[in-house]
């Protein structure tokens, strides 16, 4: 259905006048009776009009179509200002997910210049496996992701950002906290406090084949659940350095020489909100200098 067949039709309804509304609407008289007549073809060859002398009426069937037209006119306008409104007003919520550990201190920092800069951003962030967050990118749950690892996916966009190193969390006192740096299987051996997403499987990699899994005594999804299990004595965490915040009953020794990629993670193709785009480009940005040490 036409809508501009629509709007002429309203109209030529108000006025019963083809000069008037022809003149009303910019348009020819004959453009508006050939519009009247498709919309009349488009209907089933129903009579909307009938001539009375010179002049013309709505037929019954046209007052019938005239109430119904004018009603779904009157909404759409509705719906096109409240969109109109929308670009002005409503917030645009930026749906962020990352690994854990994922360059926390730059994200906090972008969220917070972005939020100055404009009131009506929001954000919603999601913590979880590389694995899931972009299951989640592919169902269009979140714009983006910074995850750890990539996937052989068509449909996923991938640009790195950089590495970030690993450190081991252990309770305080604890033997290996005199190194100046530790190698993975100096401290396969002991009680194990790891991420539930890979980790078993990259730290028997890390290990040089040594069986860490025997050794896992609690799984869990965030550093701060790691990090809390470590003060208590539990076990030892592998985290990355940026978890490394200080905390009561913790130390930390960094790996040897031990890397990881981070990896931001889209759609192709994905149309985002130009707000949303903007926080894209400087979060991508922003990790790379800090990566490069110019931030």
């Amino acid at each position: 259905m036409n809508y501009n067949y629509l709007r002429y039709f309203s109209v030529l309804a108000q006025t019963e006048h083809y000069t008037l509304a022809a003149a009303r609407l910019g348009i020819s008289q004959p453009s508006l009776s050939a519009a009247i007549h498709h919309l009349e073809e488009e209907l089933g060859d129903v009579r909307l009009f009938e001539k009375v002398g010179r002049n013309i009426r709505l037929t019954e069937e046209g007052r019938y179509y005239q109430e119904k037209v004018d009603a779904a006119l009157q909404e759409l306008n509705d719906a096109s200002a409240t969109l109109r409104e929308s670009k002005i007003s409503a917030p645009v919520v930026v749906r962020l997910g990352v690994v854990s550990g994922s360059v926390e201190k730059t994200v906090a920092k972008g969220i917070m210049s972005h939020i100055l800069q404009n009131e009506r951003l929001r954000f919603r962030i999601t913590e979880s496996s590389a694995e899931d967050l972009m299951d989640l990118v592919r169902d269009e749950k979140l714009d983006m992701a910074i995850v750890d690892t990539t996937a052989r996916d068509r449909s996923l966009h991938f640009r790195k950002l950089g590495e970030r190193n690993f450190c081991v969390a252990l309770p305080a006192g604890h033997p290996l906290a005199m190194q100046d740096h530790l190698v993975p299987h100096q401290i396969a051996r002991e009680p194990q406090i790891v991420f539930n997403y890979d980790t078993e499987n990259s730290f028997e990699q890390w290990a040089n084949g040594t069986s860490a899994a025997e050794n896992i005594v609690c799984t869990v999804n965030t550093a701060q659940s790691a990090l809390a299990l470590v003060a208590e004595g539990v076990g030892v965490c592998v985290l990355s350095e940026e978890c490394a915040t200080p905390k009561a009953g913790v130390e930390y020794v960094p790996i040897w020489n031990w890397h990881q990629a981070l990896y931001m993670c889209m759609l192709y193709d994905k149309w985002l909100e130009p707000l949303i785009w903007d926080f894209l480009e400087y979060l991508v940005k922003a990790i790379r200098e800090e990566e490069n040490g110019q931030a």
